[in-house]
C-alpha cells in the first residue's frame, strides 16, 4: 500500500477491539483486526509514520502494513559466544513458528533476517520489507531472557537436552537454527511400532544390538565421563552392515537423512558431527573416503574439537565442539583403507574406530534371522525402518532427567565396566566405550523403551568386545604396530637385503643393505643397521622402537651398556647392529 492509499478494512472478520491513540512514528502489532481512532487495522505489524512536507505545516500521518503478526517475545543469549538476539513468534497456516534472530544480523539492510523469516513462511509486504528489521530492532528491552544453542545435545546451564524440534527438560532454552539444515531429527510412526517391528527382531543378533546401543549411548557420554570414539562394521558388500546402520539411525530420525557419507572434507566432518552432538554419527561406506584423510577424520570425530579459524579482524572464531559415538561401515578396516594411500595406520586412529566383524557371522552380519532367510529378514527390517523412527533416543533422554536414574548412573556404569576387564590402558579406553553402550541398552530395557530382557545389551557388547580383543590383543597398540612392521620387513626383505655376517666377502647382490643375518643352530637372527631399524617401523623414532624391542625381549644380543652388538664385517672392518630374534616378534598381537 502506498502512503496515499486509504486504510484497509477487513470485511467478514470478527469485530475489531477498540483502542485509543496511535504513537507516531512507531510500530504496532495487532493480533487481529483492531480499531484505533475509528479506523480498522487488519492483523499484522503496522508502521504508523508522519510525512513532513514542509517545516511550517503539520505532518501528514500515514500507515503501512509491513507483515503478518510478528511478536518479539524474548531476548536471547548465545551460550557459546554470549551474543544477543531476539526470539520471534508468528503463525503460518495455523502452526506457531519460532525464530531466533541475532542482533548483529539486523545491521545494514538486514537481508539475512528477511530470508530467514520468509523461508519459514512469514507473509511480508515486499515493498515495505525494509521496515521488518527496524521493527525487530526497536524492541530494546524484552523482559524474558532465554539461552540459545546452535547444536543439539546437553545444555550446560539449564541441564536441558536440546533438539532442533524439541527441548527436553526446560522452557528457558531455544535451538538457534539457520532453517537450512536437513531435518535429521524428524519423527514418524510410533514407539510401540518401532519396538515390535525393529527392536524385537534384533534379539539374537549382536551386531544389530550393538548398533542400537551405540545410537543410544551418546547422551550418556557426558554423564559417565567417557570420551567419544566409534565402532566400524567390517564386511563384504551386501552383508547387512547398512541395515544395522539404518536401524541405529531410527533411534533419532530418518535413516536416509541421519546417515552421512564418509566422502567429505575435514570441514564437513566438523559440521556433521556438531549437528549430531550427544547423539550418534553414522558414517556409511568407508570406501568412499579419501585414504589420505581417513585417519584424520577418525581422530576428529573422537576428539570432538574442530579447527580454529579467524575472522576478518584476525580474531579467533568459536570452535565447533561435539561429543558422540560413531557407527561406521566398510568393506575394509580403517588400517587397510589407509594403507591404500601408502600410509601406515596410526595406533590411535585404530583405537578410536575399532573393527567389528559384520560379514562372517552365521548369516553374514546376522546370527539369527528368526525362521526366515537373510534376504527376507533384511527386507522386513528395511521396510520397518522407513515407517518408525525418531522416538527412542528422546524417550531415553527423558528418563535420564529423572533424579532416580541420574543419581545412579556413575555407579551403574562402574558395575557394567567390570565385565570388560582388560590390563592395558589403551584397551581400557575401548572397554569404556563398549561399557557405555551396554549401559545405554540396559537402561533402555529397564525403562521399557527396549523390549529386551535384562543383560541382552551387555552380553552382545561383551561378545563383540571379546572378538575385537582376541584379534588385537590386550597390549600397547604402538608396540603391536612396531613388532608387526619389523616382522613384515623381515618377511619381505629377509634374503634380498640381508646376507650372512660370517661370509668371507659381502654379497654383491644385496642392494640397499638393511644388515646381515647370523645362523645359530636352526635359528636365524637378523642384524639391523641404524637406518633399517627406522625404515622398517616407519613413523616411529629409533628411541620408541628400541623401547618396544627392550620391553618384549626382542633384542637377542647386546654389548654391555649398549642396545647393539659389535661384529666383524665380511671383507673387513667392524660394525654395530641391532640383533633381532624374529621368533619373539608377535605381529598379530594376540593375547
Amino acid at each position: 500500500m502506498s502512503e496515499s492509499q486509504p486504510h484497509l478494512t477487513v470485511v467478514g472478520e470478527p469485530a475489531a477491539p477498540e483502542r485509543i491513540g496511535i504513537a507516531r512514528p512507531g510500530f504496532e502489532v495487532y493480533a487481529g483486526p483492531t480499531t484505533v481512532d475509528g479506523r480498522v487495522f487488519r492483523a499484522g505489524v503496522w508502521y504508523h509514520g508522519i510525512k513532513q512536507t514542509s517545516p511550517d505545516e503539520p505532518g501528514q500521518p500515514f500507515d503501512l502494513w509491513v507483515c503478518g503478526p510478528l511478536h518479539v517475545t524474548a531476548e536471547t543469549v548465545d551460550s557459546d559466544d554470549g551474543s544477543i538476539g531476539r526470539l520471534l513468534k508468528f503463525q503460518h497456516r495455523g502452526r506457531e513458528r519460532e525464530c531466533v534472530i541475532p542482533m548483529e544480523a539486523l545491521a545494514g539492510k538486514g537481508e539475512d533476517v528477511l530470508k530467514t523469516l520468509m523461508r519459514q513462511g512469514l507473509v511480508i509486504e515486499y515493498h515495505h520489507r525494509k521496515h521488518v528489521p527496524a521493527y525487530i530492532a526497536s524492541h530494546h528491552t524484552p523482559q524474558v531472557v532465554l539461552d540459545t544453542i546452535t547444536r543439539p545435545g546437553w545444555h550446560e546451564r539449564s541441564g536441558a537436552f536440546v533438539l532442533p524440534n524439541r527441548i527436553i527438560g526446560s522452557d528457558r532454552v531455544r535451538f538457534h537454527s539457520s532453517g537450512r539444515e536437513a531435518r535429521i531429527f524428524d519423527t514418524l510412526g510410533t514407539l510401540e511400532g518401532w519396538q515390535s517391528e525393529i527392536a524385537e527382531p534384533c534379539l539374537g543378533n549382536p551386531v544389530l544390538i550393538l548398533s542400537v546401543c551405540c545410537a543410544l549411548a551418546g547422551p550418556l557420554l557426558k554423564k559417565v565421563g567417557v570420551n567419544g570414539g566409534g565402532v566400524h562394521l567390517v564386511g563384504d558388500s551386501s552383508s547387512g552392515k547398512s541395515l544395522a546402520q539404518d536401524i541405529a539411525a531410527t533411534v533419532w530420525g530418518p535413516a536416509d537423512r541421519f546417515k552421512v557419507s564418509w566422502d567429505m572434507s575435514g570441514g564437513g566432518v566438523e559440521i556433521e558431527a556438531s549437528s549430531r552432538n550427544d547423539t550418534v554419527m553414522i558414517n556409511d561406506e568407508m570406501s568412499r573416503a579419501s585414504p589420505k584423510q581417513i585417519q584424520g577424520h577418525a581422530y576428529a570425530i573422537a576428539n570432538g574439537t574442530g579447527k580454529g579459524t579467524m575472522t576478518r579482524e584476525r580474531e579467533g572464531r568459536p570452535k565447533n565442539y561435539w561429543r558422540l559415538l560413531a557407527l561406521s561401515s566398510g568393506e575394509r578396516s580403517l588400517a587397510d583403507h589407509a594403507a591404500m594411500a601408502g600410509n601406515t595406520a596410526h595406533a590411535g586412529a585404530e583405537l578410536r574406530m575399532v573393527d567389528i566383524n559384520a560379514g562372517t557371522r552365521k548369516y553374514r552380519a546376522f546370527d539369527d534371522v528368526h525362521g526366515t532367510n537373510g534376504e527376507a529378514f533384511h527386507r522386513t527390517l528395511t521396510g520397518a525402518a522407513g515407517r518408525h523412527y525418531g522416538h527412542v533416543g528422546p524417550a531415553l533422554v527423558e528418563k535420564l532427567l529423572e533424579d532416580e536414574i541420574a543419581d545412579g548412573l556413575t555407579w551403574r556404569f562402574g558395575e557394567i565396566r567390570k565385565a570388560f576387564n582388560v590390563s592395558s590402558s589403551q584397551a581400557g579406553r575401548v572397554a569404556d566405550r563398549f561399557a557405555v553402550m551396554a549401559l545405554a541398552g540396559e537402561l533402555a530395557s529397564d525403562c521399557g523403551i527396549l523390549p529386551w530382557p535384562a543383560g541382552t545389551s551387555t552380553d552382545a557388547c561383551r561378545l563383540l568386545f571379546a572378538e575385537w580383543l582376541a584379534t588385537i590383543g590386550d597390549g600397547n597398540a604402538e608396540d603391536r604396530q612396531i613388532l608387526s612392521a619389523l616382522s613384515d620387513f623381515i618377511a619381505l626383505h629377509g634374503d634380498s637385503r640381508f646376507s650372512s655376517i660370517h661370509a668371507q666377502f659381502a654379497d654383491p647382490n644385496v642392494r640397499h643393505r638393511a644388515g646381515y643375518f647370523e645362523i645359530e643352530g636352526d635359528k636365524r637372527f637378523y642384524l639391523f643397521n641404524r637406518a633399517a631399524i627406522t625404515e622398517a617401523a616407519e613413523g616411529y623414532s629409533r628411541a620408541r622402537i628400541l623401547r618396544t624391542l627392550g620391553q618384549h625381549d626382542v633384542l637377542a644380543k647386546m654389548d654391555e651398556g649398549r642396545k647393539q652388538k659389535k661384529y666383524r664385517l665380511p671383507g673387513g672392518g667392524m660394525g654395530r647392529f641391532f640383533v633381532i630374534d624374529p621368533e619373539r616378534l608377535d605381529p598379530e598381537g594376540g593375547s
